[in-house]
């Protein structure tokens, strides 16, 4: 089976105010690796201290598009090859590069490239999904015309279990149809209320959490990640409450 990261995004604010700090608490936690979303001005060495310390390695980094352009990608790559991750990973793309067929595919082309070069250069390119990407064009969707005109070989794929279910469609069909392509699930649960969904904690919502874990280990996933967004107390104590739960699924 795959391993327990957290994206550092669901503690952001604890990040923001102490950045190696969180890392630690997370660390101590139990989780098996960190998914970045930004390094608040850390330089690579006092993080890459910090996990090697601790003994958490990690699961990716979330990295806005443009990063992935001109010097910007040159510092990409070095800073991740310096704290030892090798998944970059955007999390989500403006309107203009989504907002018809047509622009699905050139995005798709786009992301062509960008894989070639994290390829070349020893890291692997993905995308993560929200809602939108199901969006109907025709009779397909913006995640099926994103991930149908690139190459597999290039452009990975992070599902965002949570982001399926609330666009109505079900997680499981998608990993058994994208199968090895897919290099990480995001996890979270889910609740409704007064009509509208939420993130909530791993085990307190209606996502079948063991049955993604399964299917998801069937398909080589190699890192199951948490990723909350609302909470309705402390964000580290729901990060606690979530690993615990996972590791309890992961471990039956």
């Amino acid at each position: 089976m795959g391993k327990a990261a957290l994206q550092l995004y669901s503690v952001r604010e604890a990040a923001e105010k102490d950045f190696l700090g969180t890392v630690q608490k997370v660390a101590d936690m139990g989780y098996d690796a960190i998914q970045f979303a930004g390094y608040f001005n850390t330089p690579a060495h006092e993080l890459k201290s910090v996990l090697d310390e601790k003994g958490i390695t990690v699961a990716g980094s979330h990295i806005m598009l443009d990063a992935f352009k001109g010097e910007q990608l040159i510092e990409t790559f070095k800073y991740n090859r310096e704290i030892g991750n090798n998944l970059l990973i955007v999390p989500g793309i403006a309107p203009h590069y989504r907002d018809s067929e047509d622009a699905w595919k050139r995005t798709a082309e786009e992301f062509n490239k960008i894989g070639q070069a994290c390829k070349k250069e020893g890291f692997t390119f993905a995308y993560h999904n929200h809602n939108f990407e199901f969006e109907k064009f025709g009779d397909t969707t913006g995640f099926d015309l994103l991930f149908g005109n690139s190459d597999p070989d290039l452009v990975k794929i992070e599902l965002d279990c949570y982001w399926a279910t609330f666009a109505d469609l079900d997680p499981l069909d998608l990993i058994n149809q994208y199968g090895n392509r897919i290099v990480s699930l995001h996890l979270k649960d889910m609740t409704v209320e007064n009509g509208k969904k939420r993130s909530i904690e791993i085990g307190s919502g209606s996502l079948d959490i063991a049955s993604l874990l399964d299917v998801g280990t069937k398909n080589d996933v190699k890192w199951f990640i948490i990723e909350q967004e609302q909470f309705d107390g402390d964000p580290m104590e729901s990060s606690k409450v979530n690993i615990e739960n996972l590791k309890t699924l992961m471990n039956k």
